[in-house]
C-alpha cells in the first residue's frame, strides 16, 4: 500500500509556537482562586443536605483529578446531588453567584475534564444511581447520572438485551454522553451519538430540558434542532446531564474471539483494512504491537508471540461465523499473518479481552513507579496504516522507554499509552511533543485529534487546529447563549 505524501500548510492563524504543544495544567499554572462566601455554602446545604456537602481536602483532591497526566486542580467545595431538582438548585445557585461549577462522574477521563482550573463547586452525580426504565420491545432504556456501563448490563441481563459501548473503564453512562465515548465495540455498534435518543439536561441557570422532548424515545426524528447531540461530546461546558435514553442491542446469538501476530505494523493494519473493505460484520478489530503484547504476557501470564497483533471478535448465527472466520484467515495468511489462536469458549473468550482491558495495568506493570499517559487519534480507515507506522518512527526516533500502541482500529481509532516519569520535565515535553506530532499528522490525513477521549484541557490548541478560528466562534456564541456566565467547567474545550 503506497503512503500518501502530506503537502498541506497549516494556516498561519492557527500555528501553535513551541510552549503551546502538548500544553497540560500545572499547580503553576492555576490562577488565584477567591474563597467562597459562606452564605454559598450555607445555601448548598440546604439545597442538598448538609451530609452532602464537603470541604474536606480529601474529598476535594479526589474529585480534582481524573486519570489523565494533568495536575490535580481540587475544586473548593463538593456537593452531591441525589435528584434532578437538587442540581437544578445549584446550578442556579452557582449562576447567581458566578462561581464555576464542575459536574462530576466516575472520574475516568483522559483529558483532565473534571480538573476545577478555575476553583468552585464540584457537583457529584453518582448518587443519582436508578435505571428509571427498561423497555425490551423497543430496544431502549432510561436511566440516571450515575449508573455505571456494567450496572447497567447487570440490571438487564435477562432481557436478552446488552449496551454495548465500552470505554474500557466502568465510566458512569451519562459521563460517556458527556465525552461521546465508544471502545471496543465501536465497529459494529457505534459510538455513543448513535446510541443517544433523548436526554434531561439542567443547564446553567437551573432550567430543566429534554432534548428531544420529555419522555420521546424514538429511534428517529425531524422536529428541530437536533439537540440531543449538541450536548453529547460537549464535556459538562453546555449543561449537566441527568438522565439518558439509550439504544440497547440484542445479545448475539453466538460469539468466537481469535488472536493473530503479523511479522510487522503495516501488515497488521492492512489486514484491517481489508477485512472491512470486504464488508466482514466484525464485533471488535483490536491491534495491540510487539511491546503491548510482551506487556500483556507478563501481567497476565499469557503465551501469545511478541509481534503486532490483532484481536478479533465475531458475532451472529454458528453458520455465518463459520463463513466470516474463514474468509478472515485468508485475508490474515495473505499478509504474512500467523499462530491463528481461537477462542470459543465464553470463560476463554473473557480471558482475551479481560486481557485487552487490563493493558493499561500491564503496561504500568513494567515500569514501577511511573504514571500513565494516554493520547488518541482517528483517521479515516484507509488513512490507518500510516498514520499508525508513522506513529512508531517518532516512538523509535524519541527513544521512547515505555510507549505502547494499541486501539480500535476497526474504526481508525487508535491509542498510544505511555509511562512515563511525571518528576523527568525533559521525558514528559518527549512525550507530549511526540502527542502532538501524532494529533497533528492524523489532522494532515483527514482525521480527527481525538476519537473519544475527548479535548479537555490538553487538546485546546488542536481543537482550533482541526476546526479553526470560525468553528470556534460558532461554539463559542453556543456556550454564551447557553451559559452566559460561563460557569460550566470552565477551561475545558476552548478557552
Amino acid at each position: 500500500m503506497l503512503l500518501r505524501r502530506i503537502t498541506r500548510v497549516t494556516p498561519a492563524a492557527v500555528k501553535f509556537s513551541d510552549h503551546q504543544k502538548g500544553r497540560r495544567f500545572t499547580a503553576q499554572a492555576a490562577q488565584k482562586i477567591a474563597p467562597l462566601s459562606n452564605n454559598l455554602v450555607q445555601s448548598l446545604e440546604r439545597i442538598v443536605g448538609k451530609s452532602n456537602v464537603s470541604e474536606a481536602n480529601a474529598v476535594r483532591e479526589q474529585h480534582g483529578r481524573d486519570e489523565s497526566y494533568h495536575t490535580c486542580a481540587p475544586p473548593q467545595v463538593v456537593a452531591f446531588a441525589e435528584s434532578v431538582e437538587q442540581v437544578s438548585g445549584v446550578a442556579r445557585l452557582c449562576n447567581e453567584h458566578k462561581v464555576p461549577l464542575i459536574p462530576f462522574g466516575s472520574g475516568t477521563g483522559l483529558e483532565g475534564g473534571i480538573n476545577a482550573i478555575k476553583g468552585g463547586v464540584c457537583l457529584d452525580v453518582m448518587k443519582m444511581d436508578k435505571v428509571l426504565a427498561v423497555h425490551p420491545e423497543d430496544f431502549d432504556c432510561q436511566v440516571e447520572s450515575g449508573v455505571t456501563r456494567k450496572a447497567l448490563n447487570n440490571y438487564i441481563r435477562d432481557t436478552g438485551l446488552w449496551f454495548p459501548i465500552d470505554p474500557g473503564a466502568d465510566a458512569s453512562v451519562c459521563g460517556m454522553c458527556s465525552t461521546s465515548a465508544s471502545g471496543t465495540n465501536a465497529v459494529r455498534y457505534g459510538t455513543m451519538r448513535e446510541n443517544v435518543l433523548n436526554m434531561e439536561v439542567v443547564l446553567a441557570d437551573g432550567r430543566i430540558i429534554h432534548t428531544a422532548g420529555e419522555g420521546r424515545r424514538t429511534k428517529k426524528t425531524s422536529a428541530g434542532y437536533n439537540l440531543t447531540n449538541l450536548f453529547v461530546g460537549s464535556e459538562g461546558t453546555l449543561g449537566i446531564i441527568t438522565k439518558a435514553t439509550l439504544r440497547l442491542h440484542g445479545i448475539p446469538e453466538s460469539s468466537v474471539s481469535a488472536v493473530c501476530s503479523f511479522e510487522s505494523i503495516q501488515s497488521a493494519v492492512d489486514t484491517t483494512v481489508q477485512v472491512l473493505q470486504c464488508g466482514i460484520p466484525m464485533a471488535r478489530i483490536e491491534f495491540l504491537d510487539e511491546v503491548s503484547v510482551d506487556a500483556c504476557n507478563k501481567y497476565a501470564k499469557m503465551d501469545m508471540r511478541v509481534a503486532p497483533s490483532l484481536f478479533l471478535e465475531f458475532s451472529g448465527s454458528p453458520k455465518s461465523l463459520e463463513e466470516n472466520a474463514e474468509i478472515v484467515g485468508e485475508i490474515v495468511k495473505m499478509n504474512g499473518g500467523s499462530d491463528f489462536r481461537w477462542a470459543t469458549d465464553v470463560d476463554e473468550r473473557n480471558r482475551l479481552w479481560k486481557t485487552r482491558h487490563d493493558i493499561l495495568y500491564a503496561c504500568m506493570a513494567l515500569r514501577p513507579g511511573c504514571k500513565p499517559y494516554s493520547t488518541d487519534v482517528c483517521v479515516p480507515v484507509s488513512n490507518l496504516p500510516q498514520v499508525v507506522v508513522e506513529s512508531k518512527k517518532y516512538i523509535d526516533e524519541a527513544g521512547i522507554i515505555g510507549a505502547y500502541i494499541l486501539g480500535h482500529v476497526g474504526d481508525g481509532n487508535f491509542h498510544i499509552l505511555f509511562i512515563m516519569d511525571h518528576t523527568n520535565e525533559k521525558e514528559v515535553q518527549t512525550v507530549l511533543d511526540i502527542s502532538h506530532r501524532v494529533a497533528v499528522l492524523a489532522q494532515e490525513l483527514d482525521g480527527t485529534c481525538t476519537g473519544e477521549h475527548g479535548i479537555g484541557i490538553g487538546k485546546r490548541e488542536l481543537l482550533l487546529r482541526e476546526i479553526g478560528e470560525n468553528g470556534i466562534q460558532v461554539m463559542q456564541q453556543l456556550k454564551q447563549t447557553l451559559d452566559p456566565n460561563g460557569i460550566l467547567n470552565p477551561g475545558k474545550i476552548f478557552f
